[in-house]
């Protein structure tokens, strides 16, 4: 939306997240802990432009949060810092509920599943990675770059969406990619990517 508000700009992406800030001392729960080992600090970056053709361009963007889904993940803020609410059921909830909103985000982009030529998934964690090919019916490691980025650099929250997505650019090109991730609402943001 800013690219689109100033046209022809180029406008750099930035993305930042200080995981180790949610580390803390005088919160020793299993939610905390389970949070501290898996999340680490990470930047990525990139270019969007409504001007020259880059690698690829964004066709369409869609979120689905679903109804009563705070206790699932997400941030609580008190006087000490951030606590984190870290559900254990996320692999499950994501299997049970996922294809069914990604279906409905796809139609209101006016796709289906099969338009789909390669998932780029926020890997999470390795349940989690396990859960998003069941759910969206993908071969037993279709999401190998995710599960490659979860094992050199841990979960960096946002930015590691943007670190799968450069290692599937440099794999032999597919038309339509599907940039998804699961984060705080419980909320599925997906974002269509074509040549």
């Amino acid at each position: 939306r800013l690219a689109r508000g100033a046209p022809g700009s180029v406008v750099l992406f930035v993305c930042v997240e200080a995981c180790t800030l949610a580390a803390r001392q005088d919160e020793l729960t299993p939610a905390n802990l389970v949070a501290t080992a898996l999340f680490g600090d990470g930047a990525a970056a990139c270019v969007v432009s409504t001007g020259a053709k880059g690698l690829r361009t964004i066709e369409a963007a869609v979120e689905h949060t679903w109804p009563n889904t705070l206790d699932i993940m997400g941030w609580r803020v008190d006087a000490q810092g951030f606590g984190v609410i870290f559900d254990r059921s996320i692999p499950t909830f994501a299997m049970a509920n996922l294809r069914e909103a990604m279906e409905g985000m796809l139609a209101r982009m006016g796709l289906d599943l099969a338009a789909i030529d390669r998932f780029v998934c926020h890997p999470g964690g390795a349940k989690v990675i396990e859960s998003l090919e069941l759910a969206l019916g993908l071969g037993q490691g279709a999401l190998d770059r995710e599960r490659e980025v979860l094992a050199d650099h841990g979960n960096m929250s946002a930015p590691t969406a943007l670190f799968v997505l450069e290692r599937v650019l440099a794999d032999p090109p597919r038309p339509r990619l599907m940039m998804s991730a699961l984060g705080p609402g419980f909320t599925a943001s997906c974002l269509a990517l074509t040549p």
